[in-house]
């Protein structure tokens, strides 16, 4: 009699998953207003009232899902910078992870690339939960100057995210982290430029 619980719990979180999922590629193609909870019902193959069972509202499911993700992103840029001792090899493992995410991924990268400016507000400022200031963060041990760690900011993002939405849209083909290594030293030259000031 107790294992059925457990089953129903694992289904419930198999559900869950494909949920996600699905409106991760639902929202990446045709965005949040272009998607409707029908849609995204009909891509998992359950009833609209299952979904809402997983999630209230198709716009809690879009937020969930971005702050979620980036989330992970931004703690795993965090586990970098704590891992690597060299500011070379921070930037060519964080370089290479968003590089990995777009090709294994290039729904969610598009989605977070797409939908940040809906929810970004919402982002805490903690470094672990916050891609930004987990960047941040990296330059500022790495010397940047206090006064210039917004822009190196912005700039080293820059160089990861200009190509990937090159690639989203065809310009640039094949695997992105084919790019890593040329992505990686421009961002570094701009680290440089700006730990120089």
């Amino acid at each position: 009699m107790r294992a059925a619980p457990a089953r129903r719990g694992r289904d419930g979180a198999d559900t869950r998953a494909r949920i996600e999922a699905v409106a991760l590629e639902l929202f990446a193609q045709k965005g949040v207003a272009g998607t409707s909870v029908r849609d995204i019902a009909l891509g998992v193959g359950v009833s609209e009232g299952a979904l809402y069972r997983h999630f209230p509202s198709k716009e809690k499911l879009s937020r969930e899902l971005f702050l979620t993700r980036y989330a992970t992103l931004a703690a795993e840029i965090c586990a970098i910078d704590a891992a690597e001792r060299e500011l070379e090899r921070k930037l060519r493992a964080v370089v290479g992870l968003a590089c990995a995410l777009f090709d294994a991924e290039p729904a969610l990268f598009a989605y977070l690339l797409i939908h940040q400016h809906e929810h970004l507000g919402l982002v805490p400022e903690a470094p672990e939960a916050n891609v930004v200031e987990a960047v941040a963060q990296m330059l500022r041990g790495a010397g940047v100057p206090p006064g210039r760690v917004t822009l190196a900011s912005a700039m080293a993002l820059g160089c990861v995210v200009q190509p990937a939405v090159f690639a989203l849209y065809g310009r640039i083909k094949g695997p992105l982290a084919a790019q890593a290594d040329d992505i990686a030293a421009a961002v570094m030259v701009v680290v440089e430029g700006q730990a120089r000031g």
